[in-house]
């Protein structure tokens, strides 16, 4: 197995509150991960240390063995992201706003409109290409940040957050999307959210809580370790919600 994301011995804080401590975490190849945790678990801290939002000053993030900190370039062409936070201009089609992101990432004109035909035809939105951003529901502007993240090919794909306010059918859809490419595309991607019912069986979970990872490894591994009977009941045994 490949490792896409080695993150080891990680702490970080801000003044004097500890968003994270002594994070370490794996990610394989191929593997949908899904790091799960409340609000303010430290999930978007760690998602922009990765990113080099934020510097790591202590322990080390290495992406396909290139580290963040000390070879940056090589480290940060191989992620894709989804942010918690929309990032599309909302006034540009949506044509333009993958065109845009190609053109930041050295893409031809030529090569990046072939991309662009591929992913609109996957995500399913042919009829929206010339649409501006305003006129999408937010499920279909998910799905244009899911391709616009993966214009550039990336082997790993960090989504914080990524069907947050979305309704069921939407976040579903994003769902299998992404299940499918980490699939078919051999494709490392790390889903953060605080919605226990995104896991099924077969994945593998980290749970973070205040900073700090309480487990990880497949479901089931997780459930067994905690003596409960889903993964509801392990999360919050470990999180210590009755």
């Amino acid at each position: 197995m490949t490792v896409a994301l080695e993150i080891k011995n990680v702490s970080h804080r801000f003044g004097d509150f500890t968003a994270l401590d002594d994070v370490s975490l794996n990610i394989n190849s191929g593997d949908f991960t899904v790091l799960l945790g409340l609000n303010g678990a430290g999930k978007t801290t760690l998602y922009s240390l990765i990113t080099r939002l934020y510097n790591n000053n202590s322990g080390s993030i290495q992406i396909y063995g290139f580290d963040v900190r000390e070879d940056s370039v090589n480290a940060l062409k191989n992620i894709g992201v989804v942010f918690q936070q929309p990032t599309l201009d909302l006034d540009l089609s949506v044509r333009e706003n993958l065109q845009y992101h190609s053109s930041l990432h050295g893409i031809s004109s030529l090569d990046a409109n072939k991309r662009i035909d591929n992913e609109i035809v996957r995500i399913k939105l042919e009829d929206k290409i010339k649409n501006k951003i305003r006129s999408l529901s937010g499920g279909q502007r998910r799905r244009v940040e899911i391709a616009r993240s993966l214009l550039h090919k990336p082997k790993l794909l960090l989504l914080d957050e990524p069907t947050v306010g979305l309704d069921i059918g939407s976040r579903q859809m994003i769902l299998d999307h992404v299940k499918t490419l980490c699939k078919k595309n051999n494709l490392a991607v790390l889903w953060a959210t605080h919605l226990i019912d995104e896991i099924d069986k077969g994945e593998k979970v980290i749970i973070i809580d205040k900073g700090k990872v309480l487990e990880s490894g497949d479901v089931s591994k997780v459930i067994k370790k905690t003596k409960t009977k889903n993964i509801r009941d392990a999360f919050n045994k470990l999180v210590g919600i009755k």
